[in-house]
């Protein structure tokens, strides 16, 4: 049982996109973080919400063409400066967070299905496991995440029910959810991912390098221990 000086967890409410590669950059790097500050005496116990938002929420399920098709047609640029971003971020990934993007194996497409099965893992407990395992489906392994068939097959690999996370994908149960967590952006000003709210008070914008967030959560947790137990 939880002794009733023990402070609240330290909230961290993130927004971010299946699609944005600086997203899982920031994911891993606040995962490192956070890790770096685990050992301390008196280490910050947190909890994570991830939250949906649409970079893109006109593209196609199924989008013909490679990632530098979609980049040039996206942001009017050409295939060659597209190239030149994906290989600039795919080394900030592989060198700041390990991670190891194929952006010759993607697949773009519409995510509003993979944000829909994250609401869906959020209600069973598996929401955190879930985001990663489509934020690598689609950036390492070059999966289709915007087809309902390879989603439930997702949500399988991370424990879910695949019969009901399939009733929840064609029913649209989660749409609703996903839609509230996009107006919620829209009111706190969210015009770009990834964004960090931490309890609901401090903004913390883009993939900062793990040292940023061990400085907040050390910070933050110092505040928490400062107040006065609740009666």
């Amino acid at each position: 049982m939880t002794d009733a000086s023990t402070p609240a967890p330290i909230r961290i409410d993130i927004w971010s996109d299946i699609a944005c590669p600086w997203c899982y950059i920031g994911k891993r790097n606040l995962e490192n973080g956070l890790a770096s500050v685990a050992g301390d005496e008196d280490a910050p116990q947190v909890e994570i919400t991830y939250h949906s938002f649409e970079l893109s929420p006109d593209t196609p399920v199924d989008f013909h063409g490679s990632s530098e098709d979609f980049l040039a047609q996206h942001k009017g640029i050409t295939r060659e400066q597209a190239k030149q971003m994906n290989d600039r971020v795919a080394q900030i990934a592989e060198q700041q967070a390990g991670l190891h993007y194929r952006f010759d194996l993607q697949q773009h497409t519409n995510t509003v299905k993979a944000h829909e099965l994250i609401h869906f893992a959020k209600e069973h407990g598996r929401q955190v496991e879930m985001t990663e395992r489509l934020m690598s489906a689609y950036f390492v392994e070059g999966r289709h995440v915007g087809r309902v068939d390879e989603l439930v097959e997702l949500a399988g690999e991370v424990g879910l029910d695949a019969d009901a996370a399939r009733d929840a994908l064609e029913s649209d149960h989660y749409l609703p959810a996903v839609r509230q967590d996009q107006a919620q952006a829209r009111a706190f000003g969210i015009n770009g991912v990834p964004f960090f709210v931490i309890d609901g008070k401090y903004g913390v914008s883009g993939a900062q390098p793990p040292e940023a967030f061990a400085q907040v959560a050390r910070q933050v947790w110092a505040e928490h221990r400062g107040e006065q137990p609740a009666s």
